[in-house]
């Protein structure tokens, strides 16, 4: 897995008014821990709204008071109005220890089905997978090359050396489903029939009793 280096300040106080005065400033507070302690810090907003938002996974290497850490991502708050980042929770990943972090799926090739009239349905954005450090992948790739209409790729076909998948065995990261008018075509008459169906039912009710 590719790696960032983030500078960081450390916070001298820690307290709702303290992060509030440090949001003003445009830095988010964050914190460090998995380690021997626990290290509030504040880092660039801009710089980590940037680092955030790549379509890879990265390992963030954190420069704090002159100390160095090796960090992945846990959790990231966001203001609901605003989107604003709030915090950010870093974890503190070791050689020798596995590491549970979500990673994101790259799609590629074509798929027969979508070619035939299907629609692709892209039903998960990341997996969550448990490794070493130096075994984390980037990104997930899930070839969609042999998907036929009705065909899909579940987390239980996804293999990857050395890496553990917790996410649900059944379910489905990427599919091909029938488009509507691959149903229409299939039943063809359906619509009219369906759509005669209660003038049928009228006339029966009109018509004069003997």
């Amino acid at each position: 897995m590719k790696s960032v280096s983030l500078s960081g300040s450390l916070r001298e106080n820690v307290g709702k008014k303290d992060a509030k005065m440090h949001r003003k400033e445009f830095k988010v507070p964050c914190v460090v821990y998995g380690g021997k302690e626990q290290i509030h810090f504040v880092a660039e907003e801009k710089v980590l709204m940037k680092m955030m938002h790549t379509p890879v996974a990265h390992i963030f290497k954190l420069d704090i008071g002159n100390k160095q850490f090796n960090t992945i991502v846990q959790d990231v708050q966001y203001h609901p109005v605003t989107d604003r980042m709030l915090h950010v929770d870093f974890m503190e990943i070791l050689p020798e220890k596995p590491v549970t972090i979500g990673v994101p799926i790259k799609v590629t090739g074509t798929a027969p089905g979508v070619l035939r009239g299907g629609r692709l349905i892209k039903k998960m954005r990341k997996l969550v997978i448990k490794a070493l450090v130096q075994d984390l992948p980037d990104d997930l790739t899930v070839s969609i090359d042999g998907l036929e209409i009705g065909d899909s790729v579940k987390v239980s076909d996804m293999k990857l050396d050395n890496v553990l998948f917790l996410d649900p065995a059944s379910n489905v990261i990427v599919g091909v489903r029938t488009a509507r008018s691959v149903v229409e075509e299939a039943l063809p008459g359906a619509e009219g029939a369906a759509a005669a169906a209660p003038a049928e039912a009228a006339k029966k009710a009109e018509a004069p009793k003997k």
